[in-house]
C-alpha cells in the first residue's frame, strides 16, 4: 500500500483548446463534452475556462466572438507525473482545482482533479465511525435563495461573491439546487434571465445526513459525481455544504495515519517527510518567484487582520494589481523575461507599501494587497504613486511596463472571495478604460 504517483492518477483524455479559438467555439465545446471548464494550451503554458468565468463575461456583455488569447485567462499549475499524491495536495487545499501534469520536458502528460483524489481515495481504510457532524463547519454562510427569485438576479449575486452554487428554498425548505453546470445550459440555450430561478434549478436536490460515516460521504460522492455534499440534520434541514477540497482533507489525513501502521511504509514515508518539511513549510506561506506571500498565507492573515478591524472599527483597503499586456511581454521576450518583471514588481511594491500592509502574489501577473488602517481615500493615494513608479522602472531592459490598479474598501461581513470580486470588478474597469489606471469599487 503505497502514495500513487501523479501520473496513475491523471486524466489524459483532456479537452484542450487553442489561445486562437473564441469564447463561443469554448462554450460550444463545453456543452457537448459536459464540461464546467476547458483547458487552454499556449505554447507550454495552461490555462483554465470556467463556466463562472463565462458567465460573468456574459453578465458584462463581453464580445462572445473574441479570441482566447484576448481574455485574462487563470494559469494552472504545473506538477511533474513522477510525483506523489503527498506533493499534489498542497495545491488542492488551495482554491486551484486543477493540476497539470508534465514530464521532464515541460510537455503536457494530463491532467490532475479533486475529483482524481477522490476517486482513488479507499473507503475501506476510513474509520466507519468518523462522523460527518463531526467535521463539518456549521457556521459556513450557505447562499439561499428564494424559488421566485430572478434568475439575472441569483446569477449576479453568484458571481459578485464567486459562488460555484446557490440552494433555492420554497417556504423555507429546501427544493433545488443551482450549479455552474445549469449555468452552462442556460449560456448554451440563450434562455430566459428574467424567469424564476427555479425554472433552471436541479430537482430534487439530493442530500446527505449529518450523521453519515466519513466512508458513506466518499462514496456517495464518488458515485454521484457531486462537487460538494448538501448535509441536513434529522429534520432534513441544511446544516452545512461540504466541498470536495474539504473532503479531501479529512480524508487524506486519517489515510495518511493509517499508513504509518503499515511498517514496511513507515521508514520511506519518515524519510521522505523529514526531507521535505522545510520545503513545505516555505511552500505553504511563500510565493517561490517573488519571495512575496502566496494565496495561501495571504488567506490566512487576512482572517487576522480582519478580525482585528472589526474588534477597533478600523478602516481596511484591498489593491488588485496586474501587470498590462503580460502575456505580450511572454510572447515578445519569452518567459524568463517575463519571471523578471514579476520579479523586480514584486521589489517595487514591497519599497512603496507601508511596513503594516501586506503583499501578496495572487496569480499569474496578478498581486494584491491588505492595507489596515487605510480608507479608499489613502488607498488610492499609494496606489497611483505606485502606478507611476512602475511606468517609471523599465523593469524590462528599458521596456516601460504599465499596470492596472482595482481597489476596494473591506466591509463588516465581508468575504475574503467577496472583497476579491469587487476589486476585480474594478480592476476589470481599469483595463477596459485603457490600462495603466486606477478605478474603485465599492
Amino acid at each position: 500500500m503505497k502514495f500513487p504517483l501523479i501520473s496513475e492518477l491523471a486524466t489524459v483524455d483532456v479537452t484542450i483548446l487553442s489561445e486562437d479559438a473564441t469564447l463561443n467555439e469554448a462554450i460550444e465545446l463545453m456543452y457537448e463534452q459536459n464540461h464546467r471548464s476547458v483547458v487552454v494550451r499556449d505554447k507550454k503554458r495552461y490555462y483554465i475556462v470556467s463556466a463562472s468565468d463565462l458567465l460573468k463575461l456574459k453578465l458584462k456583455n463581453c464580445d462572445f466572438n473574441q479570441k482566447l488569447s484576448q481574455i485574462r485567462l487563470v494559469e494552472i499549475p504545473t506538477i511533474h507525473k513522477d510525483k506523489n499524491i503527498l506533493e499534489a495536495i498542497s495545491f488542492l487545499e488551495q482554491s486551484i482545482e486543477y493540476i497539470t501534469v508534465v514530464d521532464g520536458e515541460g510537455d503536457f502528460r494530463g491532467m490532475i482533479t479533486h475529483t482524481d483524489i477522490v476517486s482513488n481515495i479507499d473507503p475501506e481504510t476510513l474509520m466507519d465511525n468518523y462522523k460527518i457532524c463531526d467535521l463539518i463547519n456549521i457556521n459556513k454562510p450557505i447562499f439561499k435563495v428564494n424559488a421566485e427569485a430572478k434568475t439575472l438576479n441569483v446569477l449576479s449575486d453568484m458571481v459578485q461573491s464567486n459562488l460555484d452554487n446557490a440552494i433555492v428554498e420554497r417556504e423555507g425548505k429546501p427544493i433545488g439546487i443551482v450549479t455552474t453546470k445549469d449555468v452552462m445550459k442556460l449560456l448554451k440555450s440563450a434562455s430566459d434571465f428574467t424567469a424564476d430561478i427555479s425554472t433552471y434549478m436541479t430537482s430534487p436536490l439530493e442530500t446527505l445526513r449529518d450523521k453519515s460515516t466519513l466512508k458513506e460521504a466518499i462514496n456517495f460522492m464518488k458515485n454521484k459525481h457531486y462537487k460538494r455534499i448538501v448535509v441536513v440534520d434529522e429534520e432534513e434541514k441544511i446544516v452545512s455544504i461540504m466541498l470536495q477540497r474539504e473532503l479531501i482533507s479529512l480524508s487524506y489525513s486519517k489515510w495518511a495515519n493509517i499508513m504509518k501502521e503499515y511498517s514496511s511504509e513507515l521508514s520511506q514515508i519518515n524519510e521522505m517527510l523529514n526531507k521535505k518539511t522545510k520545503k513545505y513549510e516555505e511552500m505553504a506561506s511563500i510565493d517561490q518567484l517573488t519571495g512575496l506571500y502566496n494565496r495561501y498565507k495571504f488567506t490566512e492573515l487576512f482572517v487576522s487582520l480582519y478580525a482585528t478591524m472589526v474588534k477597533r472599527d478600523n478602516d481596511m483597503s484591498l489593491i488588485m494589481i496586474d501587470i498590462d499586456h503580460f502575456k505580450n511581454i511572454n510572447d515578445a521576450y519569452g518567459h524568463n523575461a517575463g519571471d523578471k518583471v514579476l520579479v523586480g514588481l514584486a521589489l517595487l511594491l514591497q519599497k512603496h507599501f507601508r511596513n503594516v500592509d501586506i503583499i501578496g502574489r495572487w496569480g499569474g501577473e496578478e498581486f494584491v494587497a491588505l492595507m489596515p488602517t487605510a480608507n479608499i481615500g489613502n488607498c488610492e493615494k499609494i496606489a497611483d504613486k505606485i502606478r507611476l513608479a512602475i511606468k517609471e522602472a523599465k523593469l524590462l531592459d528599458g521596456l516601460q511596463v504599465t499596470a492596472s490598479f482595482g481597489i476596494t474598501k473591506v466591509k463588516i461581513g465581508d468575504t475574503l472571495e467577496g472583497i476579491i470580486g469587487r476589486a476585480d470588478d474594478a480592476l476589470y474597469e481599469a483595463k477596459n478604460s485603457g490600462r495603466d489606471a486606477i478605478k474603485i469599487k465599492y
